[in-house]
């Protein structure tokens, strides 16, 4: 059996934020087995599973996307947007727009440490969409 639900995310500040708990509210009871797949629908953000404790984590994770894909890159072509925008493309590929977790016993089965990051590129991105496929 196949279930979608769409995830509407607030505005987000630019940066890497865990978004676990949201997710679970949204997505109602779980099969006892199956997968979750989450895919963010725009170009410029992304999704990841790391560290869900630390938060420091997520401030390393800005510090060193900005080195990989920096604003203001004289060698950019597309700039039609503002300096933010072709490093968020550029981050959003990089990152990835999916993550799949396993799903066991009913619940998430992440990691001790882990939790699902909704990763913002843009400064100011808006609300964002997260498809949400449960496969059981």
């Amino acid at each position: 059996m196949i279930k979608q639900i769409q995830i509407n995310l607030p505005a987000f500040n630019r940066g890497y934020h865990l978004i676990t708990h949201m997710v679970e509210e949204q997505l109602g009871p779980l099969p006892e087995q199956g997968l979750l797949n989450l895919f963010v629908k725009h170009t410029s953000a992304g999704l990841t599973i790391n560290e869900n404790a630390d938060p420091s984590v997520r401030i390393d994770f800005e510090t060193v996307f900005n080195k990989l894909a920096p604003e203001n890159d004289p060698d950019y072509i597309h700039t039609m947007e503002g300096p933010d925008d072709m490093p968020a493309h550029i981050k959003s590929s990089l990152l990835g727009a999916s993550v799949t977790i396993p799903i066991t016993h009913g619940r998430l089965n992440l990691g001790t440490w882990q939790g699902i990051y909704f990763c913002e590129f843009r400064n100011y991105g808006g609300s964002r969409k997260v498809l949400a496929t449960i496969y059981s």
